[in-house]
């Protein structure tokens, strides 16, 4: 290589480390806090955990409206999108409704999820001022104590763990904290009164450490809100350049025949300098993969958008949800399920309206809508009716009984973790431009996710790569645990040498200057 070239390559890579050793500490050993403490998020299993036991009085003044009474009083007379049942807003019994989108609506559907309409179970009116005290009601039955000493602190837009754009919809939030034994902070719905978010203390601590800093969320809710997306992207394209720049720097200081007067491979006397050459070259196909997937997480410039149309579950499902004329009675549907039942959704699914009777634990019980009976599937009928999700030949249906590599389960509280993946599962293969995965959960009929040739690339490069998610490694913990904290530790041990001799490098530079001013 070229004297000059070299000069230029070793300036770079020192001053690109001098900027971003720091930031490259700091995701190492965030990155093991993630490993095991996720962003905040409330778990479908929590949340049904801490509603309370739905018990409908069969008369009197607290008798609860059927559906079909509450949705006419609410003046609700369309088609629904999704329809529960549950004691989730205010402390008391209400319907949440959806609307169904206008029939043969070409609009490209947005985001932000559609706004529910609640409406008080008892008395039938619509319930749309979330205020401070309905806040505290709803805080109150998600704690479960009879009287909480619950501390309202105010209405929020956003917060450090509220960022999640899931949150969009249920914005302003209410933030109360509980005063448990835990420390939990609980987040409500400024649009449906419903507990949508818990941090608890321990939880919070360790992000601060974790997710909040490895994400950099200080610049979020700010002046730089705007621009995080662009300062992520961009740190992680000048880290690429710092791994790259060392890596070549350190090949070529290293002496793979013979030895420098010192006796050492290594041409560094200090002890720094030294250990910063050694783990740079043992580190450097880790510390690169780890920036390049963290790149790959933002989906620059949407390189993984593969512009592929959405689902049509209305043609799967037999078109939106409406209420049987002779409905069964909420009572003989709570007679039917379990004690415990927190929760009743009427859903549609191939072309049977159902309703499913969530409790805590398990998978819900699927009730006809009309008779209250359990209902059954005919062997397959879910896989013929989810042919219709797109306008293509369906390749090949599979059942899995166990996960593979791009359907599995993570620990709830971890970084990808806290979604539904039940077993076993249909996976639907259609044959179009786009190579579509669907995975639908037999048992209800729902949709669980889809995937194409695109969005499989992303978890190669993304999560494959970040967050070494092979089921052989997880499969076998801890040595999954083991490998990655080894590795991470060693990415910050070069990392901190970094920093150090940046700032050593900064003082050498910044002495003349001081010297000439005194």
């Amino acid at each position: 290589m070229l004297p000059h070239a070299k000069r230029w390559l070793y300036l770079v890579h020192r001053w690109l480390g001098v900027l971003l050793c720091a930031f490259f500490a700091m995701w190492f050993l965030s990155g093991v806090v993630m490993m095991y403490v996720g962003y905040p998020k409330l778990t479908p299993a929590e949340r049904l955990a801490h509603l309370p036991p739905l018990r409908p009085a069969t008369q009197g003044p607290e008798r609860l409206l059927e559906p079909a009474e509450a949705l006419q009083h609410a003046g609700l007379a369309g088609p629904l999108q999704d329809l529960r049942l549950a004691v989730a807003s205010g402390g008391r019994a209400v319907y949440l409704a959806v609307p169904a989108a206008p029939s043969g609506d070409a609009a490209p559907r947005p985001r932000r999820a559609p706004a529910a309409v609640v409406i008080d179970a008892v008395q039938g009116e619509r319930l749309q001022r979330v205020d401070a005290e309905r806040a505290i009601a709803s805080a109150r039955a998600f704690a479960q104590d009879a009287d909480p000493p619950i501390a309202y602190q105010g209405p929020i837009d956003e917060d450090a763990f509220t960022h999640s754009r899931a949150l969009d919809a249920h914005r302003p939030l209410h933030r109360l904290h509980l005063g448990d034994g835990a420390g939990t902070i609980v987040y409500v719905s400024g649009t449906t009164g419903e507990v949508v978010r818990d941090a608890p203390l321990q939880e919070r601590v360790w992000n601060y450490a974790g997710a909040w800093i490895h994400w950099l969320y200080p610049l979020r809710g700010n002046m730089f809100n705007a621009y995080w997306t662009d300062i992520v992207i961009g740190l992680s394209i000048a880290g690429i350049a710092l791994a790259l720049t060392g890596t070549v720097v350190g090949v070529l200081r290293w002496r793979f025949k013979g030895r420098y007067k010192t006796g050492a491979r290594t041409p560094y006397r200090g002890f720094v300098m030294r250990w910063h050459h050694v783990f740079g070259l043992v580190f450097a196909a880790t510390t690169f993969t780890w920036v390049f997937s963290g790149l790959m997480s933002m989906n620059p410039w949407k390189i993984f958008d593969s512009g592929a149309a959405p689902l049509h579950l209305e043609a799967m499902h037999g078109g939106p949800l409406v209420l049987p004329a002779q409905a069964a009675t909420v009572q003989a549907l709570l007679s039917a399920a379990s004690p415990n039942t927190r929760e009743l959704r009427w859903v549609r699914t191939a072309g049977h309206t159902l309703v499913l009777a969530h409790s805590p634990t398990g998978a819900p019980a699927l009730l006809d809508a009309a008779t209250a009976a359990p209902h059954t599937w005919t062997a397959g009928h879910v896989a013929k009716a989810a042919a219709g999700l797109l306008p293509h030949a369906v390749a090949r249906t599979e059942t899995l009984a166990a996960y593979d590599l791009h359907y599995y389960d993570r620990t709830p509280h971890t970084m990808t973790g806290g979604s539904e993946k039940p077993l076993p599962a249909l996976r639907v293969v259609f044959a179009d431009p786009h190579a579509t995965w669907v995975h639908i959960d037999p048992h209800t009929g729902a949709v669980l996710g889809h995937t194409d040739s695109h969005r499989r690339t992303s978890r190669w490069l993304f999560a494959m790569l970040h967050s070494w998610d092979a089921l052989p490694l997880l499969e076998r913990r801890p040595l999954w645990d083991m490998l990655l904290i080894v590795l991470s530790l060693g990415g910050a041990v070069l990392s901190v040498s970094g920093v150090v001799m940046g700032w050593r490098r900064l003082g050498a530079k910044l002495r003349p200057a001081r010297s000439g001013a005194a």
